[in-house]
């Protein structure tokens, strides 16, 4: 088992939940995260006075896959959030030591 976490624009999250739901993706978990990559961040200007946003608003989107599923769920993710702009965001893919489901018990690859 492996978790996926990608981390992506607001805007596209839309997009990247199809996508997930078209490969059959059941179950996964969005959270609404701030950071920033290597243009760290940007400047904005209201009311005439120029602000520095040090941390960007973006999407985290976490789902806890079988080993074969991992390729096409990253794959998903990629066609959909690629805008080919800077700050587009990153994707993690980490080893799960073990889920459990809490409702009955279920352990691993049952508990997913």
């Amino acid at each position: 088992m492996f978790k996926v976490e990608a981390i992506i624009q607001p805007h596209r999250l839309q997009e990247v939940q199809d996508a997930l739901t078209g490969i059959g993706v059941e179950a996964l978990t969005i959270s609404e995260v701030r950071g920033h990559g290597r243009q760290r961040g940007h400047t904005e200007v209201y009311r005439g006075q120029e602000y520095e946003i040090s941390y960007v608003p973006k999407m985290k989107v976490e789902v806890v896959a079988r080993d074969s599923e991992i390729d096409p769920i990253v794959k998903a993710i990629l066609e959909a959030a690629r805008t080919g702009r800077i700050g587009d965001g990153k994707i993690f893919i980490c080893p799960v030591g073990q889920a459990i489901r809490i409702r009955n018990g279920q352990i691993n690859e049952a508990a997913l």
